[in-house]
C-alpha cells in the first residue's frame, strides 16, 4: 500500500475552487500583454483597456480544464522517457535560478560562473535519485541578456537529462525553443518527446505580466511543457489564512491553464506552485516553513483532484549553511511531498528562500530523495506468504543473511544511501576519520565530478547548440563565451 498524505476533504476542495472562479469571474486578472488580452476577448473575456484587468467566466475555465492533459511525459537528450507525470508519480529536480553558489572552500556565498554551473550540471548526471536536471544557477560571467539560454545551452552540453528550465525575457524563447529542436532534430519529434519543462510565474495578486503570459503562449505553440508557479504570500500579498492562499493559487493558475488552453489545446501544463507563508517577524518567505510545506501539498491536492500533473518548489531550506536546519527542512519537505504524489518536485541543493544553490547540499538531498522515494512505494508483500518455511529457516541457521528470500529481495526492500549518510557503528566511524557531514558530502561532490562522463548527445547538435549560443551572444556584445574546460 502506498502511503497518502491528505490536508482537504474533497468538499473544501470543491469549495475552494468555486470561489476561485467567482475570484475570476468577479474581479478577474490583470493581463499585460496586448496578444494574450486580444486572444481572451476573441473568446469571450474582453479586457478593461485602462487597467487591463480581465474576467473570465466559469465556462471558458471549464473548457480550458476539459483540453488540459491528464498526463505529461518527458525525455532526455538521447530520447529515452524519464517521467511519467502522472497519478502519484514522484521525480525530483534540483531548484532553479539560484544567483548565488556556496562556495565549499571558502563557506562564502558567491555569485556563479561558467565553472560553477559546469560542475552542478556534471554531480547531477551521476544522481541516482535527481531525475532531472533544472537551470539551477544564473552565472554571472555571462551577458545579463543571454543569461536564460546560456543555462539551457550549458545544461544540454553537459547533461542527459532533461531540463526544468525558463525565461525571464520574450527575446530568449526563440533561441532556447531551438536549442532544443537541434538535440531532437525537428520540431515534430520536440513535440513528440519534450526535453524541458518552463516555468511561467504568475504575478500576485492575479497579475500575468506581459513577459511571462507572452513566455506561456509561445511554450503552448510549440507544445514545451510548462508549470505554472503561483506564488502568492499567505498574510501579505495573501489572506494569511492557508485556505485563503489556497484560493488565490486556484485562481492564478485557473487564469494560466485558459491562456494556455486558448494559446493551443492540448497543450502540456502543470499544476505548480512556489508559495510561502510570510514571516512578519524578519519580512522573509520561508521555504522550510511548515506552513509552506502544507500549501504544497494541500494544493497538490487540488490539481490531483482536477486531473492534472503537479509540481511543488518544496524540499528546500532557508539556512545559509550545510546544518541541521538544512536537513530538516528539506527532509521534511520531501517527505511530505512524496507522500502527497507531487508529480515533480523542484527544490534539492537549494538554500537561502530560492537564493542559493549548493553542491554538498545537493548531494546529500539526493539521499534525502531515495529515501523519500523509499517511502512513497510504500509496502508490499514479496514472497511472504506462506511465513512458516522463512521461520523454519530462521531457525535452522540461526539468520537469513544469506537466506535465497534475502539476496531477491534486499536490494528493493531496503533503500542503502551513499556515503554522505553515516550508518557505521561508532568504533568503525572513529577509525575511518570521524569525518563529519560537511566533509563526507564534499567527497562525494568530487568523487561525481571524477567520476563523470560526457553526455552522448551526437556531435552534429553539439556543434548546433554551439553556433546557436555563440551567435546569441555576439548579438548581446560578447565576442566570446567563457571558456568552459573546467
Amino acid at each position: 500500500m502506498r502511503p497518502r498524505l491528505q490536508l482537504l476533504d474533497e468538499a473544501l476542495i470543491g469549495r475552494i475552487l468555486d470561489e476561485a472562479r467567482e475570484v475570476l469571474a468577479g474581479i478577474g486578472v490583470e493581463v499585460h500583454n496586448d496578444g494574450v488580452r486580444a486572444l481572451l476577448a476573441d473568446h469571450g473575456a474582453p479586457g478593461d483597456e485602462t487597467t487591463g484587468r480581465v474576467r473570465l467566466p466559469a465556462a471558458l475555465i471549464d473548457e480550458a480544464l476539459a483540453t488540459a492533459p491528464r498526463a505529461i511525459r518527458l525525455y532526455d537528450v538521447l530520447g529515452t522517457q524519464t517521467h511519467d507525470l502522472s497519478g502519484a508519480n514522484v521525480h525530483f529536480t534540483p531548484g532553479s535560478a539560484a544567483i548565488l553558489v556556496l562556495d565549499a572552500a571558502s563557506g562564502a556565498m558567491r555569485p556563479p560562473t561558467t565553472a560553477d554551473y559546469v560542475r552542478h550540471a556534471k554531480v547531477v548526471s551521476g544522481l541516482a535519485n535527481i531525475a532531472a536536471q533544472s537551470t539551477a544557477l544564473i552565472p554571472a560571467d555571462v551577458s545579463e541578456a543571454i543569461q536564460d539560454s546560456y543555462r539551457l545551452f550549458l545544461s544540454l552540453l553537459y547533461g542527459e537529462k532533461p531540463v526544468v528550465t525558463g525565461a525571464f525575457t520574450i527575446e530568449s524563447f526563440g533561441v532556447m525553443r531551438d536549442m532544443q529542436v537541434a538535440v531532437r532534430g525537428s520540431e515534430r519529434a520536440l513535440r513528440e518527446k519534450p526535453l524541458t519543462i518552463f516555468s511561467c510565474c504568475p504575478t500576485s495578486p492575479l497579475t500575468w505580466s506581459e513577459v511571462t503570459s507572452q513566455n506561456l503562449v509561445d511554450c503552448a505553440l510549440a507544445g514545451i511543457p510548462t508549470e505554472l508557479v503561483s506564488m502568492p504570500l499567505s498574510g501579505f500579498m495573501a489572506p494569511v489564512t492557508l485556505v485563503g492562499t489556497l484560493v488565490m493559487h486556484a485562481a492564478e493558475t485557473l487564469s494560466g491553464y485558459v491562456i494556455g488552453q486558448l494559446a493551443a489545446p492540448g497543450a502540456p501544463i502543470l499544476w505548480g506552485g512556489s508559495p510561502a507563508v510570510f514571516d512578519v517577524r524578519y519580512e522573509t518567505t520561508p521555504m522550510g516553513a511548515v506552513e509552506t510545506m502544507m500549501i504544497d501539498c494541500a494544493y497538490n491536492e487540488i490539481g490531483k483532484h482536477l486531473g492534472l500533473p503537479t509540481q511543488a518548489y518544496i524540499s528546500l531550506s532557508d539556512s545559509k549553511l550545510l546544518d541541521a536546519q538544512a536537513g530538516l527542512e528539506s527532509g521534511m519537505g520531501a517527505v511530505l511531498a512524496a507522500a502527497s504524489g507531487i508529480n515533480t518536485i523542484s527544490g534539492p541543493g537549494m538554500l537561502d528562500f530560492e537564493s542559493c544553490q549548493s553542491l554538498e547540499k545537493l548531494v546529500v538531498d539526493d539521499a534525502i530523495c531515495g529515501m523519500a522515494l523509499r517511502l512513497a512505494r510504500g509496502v508490499e508483500p514479496r514472497e511472504d506468504f506462506p511465513a512458516l518455511p522463512r521461520f523454519e529457516e530462521l531457525l535452522g541457521e540461526g539468520h537469513l543473511l544469506i537466506s535465497d528470500h534475502t539476496l531477491r529481495n534486499l536490494r528493493s526492500e531496503i533503500a542503502f544511501p551513499g556515503p554522505v549518510i553515516d550508518r557505521a557503528n561508532r568504533s568503525r566511524w572513529q577509525e575511518e576519520g570521524s569525518v563529519p557531514l560537511g566533509e563526507r558530502a564534499r567527497r562525494e561532490v568530487e568523487r561525481l565530478l571524477a567520476a563523470y562522463r560526457p553526455s552522448r548527445l551526437p556531435a552534429d547538435s553539439a556543434r548546433e547548440l554551439v553556433r546557436l549560443m555563440e551567435a546569441e551572444a555576439r548579438r548581446a556584445g560578447m565576442p566570446a563565451l567563457p571558456a568552459r574546460d573546467v
